[in-house]
């Protein structure tokens, strides 16, 4: 069974325009996909419909074969937090949050001790080299930095389903690779992690690649 899977997915911003028509996909665990093609073909919001995050205007979206659509707002939030992990190209840390407490944020929404889930946050923060005090708010820290903050957020739950949209598209080629080994390393633990980029060697590095 899939860990995500979409079937006959449609979905546009204005009528008789759709981005997605009838588009569907299955992203076993334990795989890398890139999804790759030029501006304004709908990478971002088919990846905002993956994550429960847009309602598709018909077919599915089903979770380890759970179908979405008939679940309300706060049961999809429960299922995000559960389920998902989300790396994005501008990181969209909490600037009024600590470092720690944005990396912890999601756990907190599933009910798991502060202590507990602030020890694993400060483990992954040293993992990643994010050698900034934990206290720090996102605006004294490097763009850099910000996006290994966001990758430890992702991580935090081991997540089912990990959705990275751009996740080095700003950043210096050190850091890419360890963001790209690090969502590869996720994906051999069993997740689904998936991908949007422009990055041809970013794709590359994916086990596969599906262009839209």
């Amino acid at each position: 069974m899939p860990a995500l899977e979409a079937r006959n997915v449609t979905f546009g911003y204005a009528p008789g325009r759709p981005v997605l028509d009838g588009w569907s996909a299955t992203f076993p665990g334990g795989s890398m996909t890139a999804l790759t093609g030029p501006s304004g073909r709908g990478k971002s919001t088919l990846l905002y419909l993956l994550g429960l995050m847009l309602r598709p205007q018909s077919g599915e979206i089903l979770v380890d074969g759970l179908t979405c659509g008939r679940l309300s707002d706060a049961g999809r939030a429960r299922l995000r937090a559960h389920r998902f992990g989300f790396v994005f190209q501008d990181a969209a840390l909490d600037q009024t949050r600590t470092v720690l407490d944005n990396v912890t944020e999601t756990a907190l929404y599933r009910g798991r001790p502060r202590h507990e889930a602030q020890g694993q946050a400060r483990e992954l923060l040293d993992r990643f080299g994010v050698d900034v005090s934990p206290r720090r708010r996102p605006g004294q820290v490097s763009g850099g930095q910000a996006q290994r903050i966001a990758l430890c957020r992702a991580l935090l739950n081991s997540p089912r389903v990990l959705l990275a949209d751009e996740p080095t598209g700003n950043l210096d080629p050190a850091t890419t690779e360890l963001v790209v080994d690090a969502l590869r390393g996720h994906a051999q633990t069993g997740a689904a992690v998936i991908v949007v980029t422009h990055s041809p060697a970013v794709a590359a590095s994916c086990d596969r690649e599906i262009q839209l």
